[in-house]
């Protein structure tokens, strides 16, 4: 039986009607939406040219409307809000409290001195309200728009963050979204569209957000979407398997901006030993990168390699240090993070094991599934590493940093790195081998959006950049009189 009803939004218009049953991740989390395949003519701009009203209004007009929004959802007010919320608890990985913290952040996204930070960082915003020109040195002069694209959007799912600020980068673009909602988040991006349709009915940012749920692989009504004349970008975040499915549908006139999915980790200098209170500070950071928001985000930590050595004395130190991150994680409030709803079996199977026999790896915590810390009693992680999840991290000793460097590759995208000095001396080795983030221990997971992401500009490749010559035979050479 279903659990909850997904609407339809085209372009301000609310559709509940049609409904056809979904089921839920990992069999649970089941709803009914209306039916695509009824709806899949209606997604597309009719032409072109109907984007046009979203590059007569100026930049401050979208602000304007996107600044109201952020006052309009107020977790105890906003309708809309709390059935997302109520949506989530079922279709959701997070506990309530946590869930409940990232709906009362959402005012917050809309801010609208960082919207206009993310513009004018990424994009720049007289690019974006007009024309800018530029004398090249062979004499001509080029003016250079950036326009809005129709775009489609398949936002992740972990977290209700993600579909705001999808909202935002399509507006600020000037561009026209198809936004999937995703099955494990499948409320909140139509709750930010029927909120702006209740406070900005006819203005052009509402006009240009659709929000419908589809099946991901259902080719039949791919096939009639995913068409150069209807999108000209695909924004995809997501799981390895579905954006690699995206890639077939791709062809000229039709480019993915692909937001794969990524590990992180996590390198700590032998300054964390200097003392038991710096110790504690450190081991507080590393906490926080594992254990906030669950370890659900691509930024999480999970390995952290910690540049201690690998004597007996170290490792003895490794393991109190371990405690400390384990203490620190269970102390963290529980609306940031608390004891997941589920586990993977298979990681338990695999820690259980472990406990067995504890000569290469100890394990600290963990027997409730409230999240542990496994400490390698050697310079290797544990080889079920990429399973980690659930609040569970593996400390690693290295004598080497190349032992590091070695397990960096394009699938890495956030570093936290402790200390600074540290991270000063590594940051132009790290991206040679493909991590694409380095911050600060303590932040991998305290995010702006006002940064490039996954080592590509993604706002400022939502736009289509044109430009427009003038060239005058006196400054620039005429052929045509050879």
């Amino acid at each position: 039986m279903s659990a909850f009803d997904v609407p339809l939004f085209i372009r301000g218009k609310v559709i509940e009607e049609d409904w056809v049953e979904f089921g839920g991740r990992d069999g649970s989390g089941g709803f009914r939406a209306p039916d695509p395949h009824k709806y899949v003519d209606q997604l597309p701009l009719s032409s072109p040219m109907a984007l046009q009203d979203m590059h007569d209004i100026s930049f401050d007009e979208i602000l304007d409307v996107l600044e109201e929004l952020g006052k309009n959802l107020d977790f105890d007010k906003n309708p809309y809000i709390r059935q997302a919320y109520e949506a989530g608890l079922h279709a959701a990985p997070y506990p309530p409290e946590i869930l409940k913290n990232s709906y009362t952040m959402l005012p917050a996204v809309f801010d609208r001195e960082s919207m206009r930070e993310i513009a004018e960082q990424r994009i720049g915003v007289d690019y974006l309200n007009g024309w800018v020109s530029e004398t090249l040195l062979d004499g001509r002069k080029i003016n250079i728009r950036a326009f809005g694209a129709r775009a489609l959007h398949i936002p992740a799912g972990n977290g209700g963050l993600v579909s705001a600020i999808t909202i935002i980068r399509n507006a600020i673009t000037r561009s026209d979204a198809i936004i999937k909602a995703p099955s494990n988040d499948p409320m909140t991006a139509i709750a930010l569209a029927r909120t702006l349709a209740d406070i900005a009915p006819d203005h052009p940012v509402t006009k240009h957000i659709s929000v419908a749920y589809w099946k991901g692989g259902d080719e039949e009504f791919e096939k009639k979407l995913y068409k150069p004349e209807f999108i000209e970008k695909i924004v995809a975040w997501g799981g390895f398997a579905s954006v690699k499915h995206v890639t077939k549908y791709i062809q000229p006139g039709l480019e993915m901006i692909g937001l794969d999915p990524k590990r992180s980790a996590t390198i700590i200098g032998n300054e964390a030993f200097a003392d038991e209170d710096t110790m504690r500070e450190v081991a507080a950071r590393a906490a926080c990168d594992i254990a906030m928001a669950n370890q659900e985000a691509c930024a999480s930590a999970r390995v952290i390699y910690v540049m201690c050595g690998t004597d007996d004395a170290a490792i003895q130190q490794l393991n109190q240090f371990g405690e400390m991150i384990y203490e620190a994680m269970m102390a963290m409030p529980s609306f940031i993070t608390s004891k997941p709803k589920s586990h993977d079996r298979a990681l338990r199977d695999e820690m259980d094991a472990t406990r067995m026999d504890d000569t290469f790896y100890r394990i600290i915590g963990g027997d409730d599934n409230e999240g542990a810390i496994i400490v390698s009693q050697f310079d290797e992680a544990v080889d079920y590493s990429p399973m980690l999840s659930g609040r569970v991290a593996n400390l690693v000793p290295v004598d080497d940093i190349k032992k590091v460097t070695d397990a960096v590759t394009s699938y890495t995208q956030t570093v936290g790195i402790y200390p600074e000095s540290l991270k000063k001396q590594l940051r132009d080795q790290l991206p040679i081998f493909g991590a694409q983030r380095l911050t600060s221990l303590g932040y991998a997971c305290n995010v702006t959006s006002a940064s490039p992401q996954d080592a590509i500009e993604p706002v400022r490749r939502m736009c289509k950049w044109i430009f427009e010559e003038e060239c005058d035979p006196d400054k620039v050479f005429p052929l045509w009189r050879l």
